[in-house]
């Protein structure tokens, strides 16, 4: 509501400030329409994303009742313990001012530090929602105020006996991925939750909201997600899934992004896509693969039962050591589109026996996509051959290949006298478990390295399981390449024995035939 100045002018004393107040309850009344709004009017340092905005909306339904659990998974510093755990629960009490609101995380410090800055709104803003402290409430771990509610600030485990809790904050209940990994850490965690913390709850009115960032599938939400389920499968909790790229495997976006897309940030304008871009381009080349994917992507993985280890996929990226292609591939498994991942690697066979893999470009891809993306691949790195999965379907990848070889000609992308690669199948053994096993052996072995970082190709290799019935597509295409350019290592003996973390040496030659725990691979 607005007064317009020169109306004021023929009005009595009393009748302007009954305009006056009717515009200021209004206005008030405005602000709290969701905690983001609440925050940006208030706080001028406060930073409005599309993302926090997504999550000011669940939070609104969770104050309104339409929702009673909410999780958010976001990479860490984008603004989501700021908004949850500090300007949600002043936006619950100046609309519930007789609630109770417990704020926990992994330490007491934190908590109290969540706990403070909500106490500090109380002071600073208070007044227009008539917010006021009960005299004598000095103490930071729980204070009160004069309508009866108040905040209570704790570990996770600990301090809500006898608090009786209407909103419960759960802020990163996991300290690190120690912590994380820890069966014992995690069984208290969730002891912890199913007993104390779920006790406290009131009927007349309660809700949990838990924000995290990923680091073990059985940490605090995958936990939640596995015994009570998502709303969209009938399940209790709503997730807000919001990784640090796009990914079609995690389903439609909270915030429509197509896939590749970055995530906003509140230090960063949103319209400034090359340096959002570049600032998780940065993140992702400086984590370790387990870390980019947990805490970044929201994508924990388990590491047990892997075929190779991220120490040895570490060891296996060389980019100084002088070696001489003897032979240049791209290969290919191929996909039908959709979510799937095809699989798209370049790589050689270097004069020391060695296979050499130097790009991924690898994605989820229609097949003229990674027909395109593979010819362009091979005319960079000049490749002489295009591998492709014989299994998936010979006659139409070879021809999507020579139709895409042909279209980018007709562009001027590849010159018109550049002979197009040749294309040979590679019929790669039907069980994953035997397709894969043999190429962990050549790595153990010390005869297939890396090029460089491939994040994501590392990652497929160091959670795979052999019990799991699919195998991701750089798996399968870093599979064909080994095979193609070492045809033997497709007939080599399975050894069943545990990876070493390191790779062993060969006898002979490098890259030549080697033993390995006194068994051969090959004929």
């Amino acid at each position: 509501m607005t007064v317009a100045v020169d109306e004021l002018e023929h009005l009595d004393d009393a009748e302007v400030y009954r305009q006056l107040e009717a515009a200021r309850r209004a206005m008030s009344a405005d602000l709290l329409r969701d905690p983001v709004t609440l925050a940006r009017g208030l706080d001028r340092r406060f930073r409005m994303r599309p993302h926090l905005k997504v999550i000011g909306d669940a939070l609104a339904e969770v104050g309104r009742g339409e929702q009673d659990r909410l999780l958010i998974l976001t990479p860490p510093q984008v603004g989501k313990s700021t908004t949850v755990a500090e300007w949600f629960p002043f936006w619950w009490l100046c609309t519930y001012p007789m609630d109770k609101v417990a704020v926990t995380s992994y330490g007491d410090d934190l908590a109290l530090r969540r706990g403070k800055r909500i106490r500090a709104y109380v002071e600073e803003y208070g007044d227009e929602w008539e917010l006021r402290l009960r005299a004598g409430s000095g103490a930071m771990q729980h204070w009160e105020l004069t309508q009866g509610g108040g905040v209570r600030s704790v570990s996770v485990g600990k301090g809500l006996t006898g608090f009786d809790v209407n909103l419960l904050i759960i802020d990163d209940p996991h300290k690190d991925r120690a912590d994380a990994e820890s069966e014992a850490a995690r069984r208290t965690l969730h002891d912890w939750y199913s007993s104390a913390a779920l006790s406290r709850l009131q009927p007349d009115r309660s809700a949990v909201v838990a924000i995290q960032t990923r680091w073990h599938p059985d940490d605090f939400a995958g936990r939640r997600i596995q015994e009570e389920g998502r709303v969209e499968d009938g399940g209790r909790w709503k997730v807000i899934h919001l990784p640090a790229v796009a990914h079609p495997k995690f389903g439609a976006d909270p915030l429509g992004r197509e896939p590749g897309e970055p995530l906003p940030h509140p230090k960063i304008a949103t319209r400034d896509t090359a340096r959002l871009r570049a600032w998780w381009d940065n993140k992702k080349a400086t984590s370790i693969v387990r870390d980019w994917h947990a805490l970044y992507q929201g994508d924990p993985q388990p590491a047990e039962g892997a075929l190779v280890s991220e120490e040895l996929l570490r060891l296996l990226r060389d980019t100084t050591t002088a070696v001489e292609p003897q032979k240049i591939a791209v290969s290919i498994d191929p996909s039908g589109g959709g979510r799937d991942v095809a699989g798209v690697i370049g790589g050689f066979l270097g004069d020391d026996g060695r296979v050499w893999v130097t790009d991924d470009v690898s994605a989820p891809m229609s097949s003229a996509e990674w027909s395109t993306q593979a010819c362009l691949l091979a005319h960079r790195t000049n490749a002489s051959i295009i591998y492709v999965e014989w299994n998936f379907g010979r006659d139409m990848c070879v021809l999507a290949i020579q139709t895409s070889w042909e279209k980018l000609q007709n562009e001027g992308t590849i010159p018109r006298d550049v002979l197009m690669p040749a294309i040979a199948p590679v019929r790669a053994k039907q069980g994953k478990l035997l397709r894969a096993e043999p190429i962990a052996q050549l790595m153990v072995q010390d005869k297939v390295r890396m090029r460089g970082v491939f994040t994501d190709m590392e990652r497929e290799w160091a959670t795979w399981q052999p019990t799991d019935p699919d195998s991701p597509g750089r798996i399968d295409a870093s599979c064909v390449l080994t095979y193609g350019l070492i045809p033997e290592a497709n007939q080599g003996a399975i050894v069943h024995a545990p990876l070493p973390t390191a790779p062993q040496p060969s006898s002979g030659r490098p890259g030549g035939p080697a033993s390995m725990y006194g068994r051969r691979i090959g004929k």
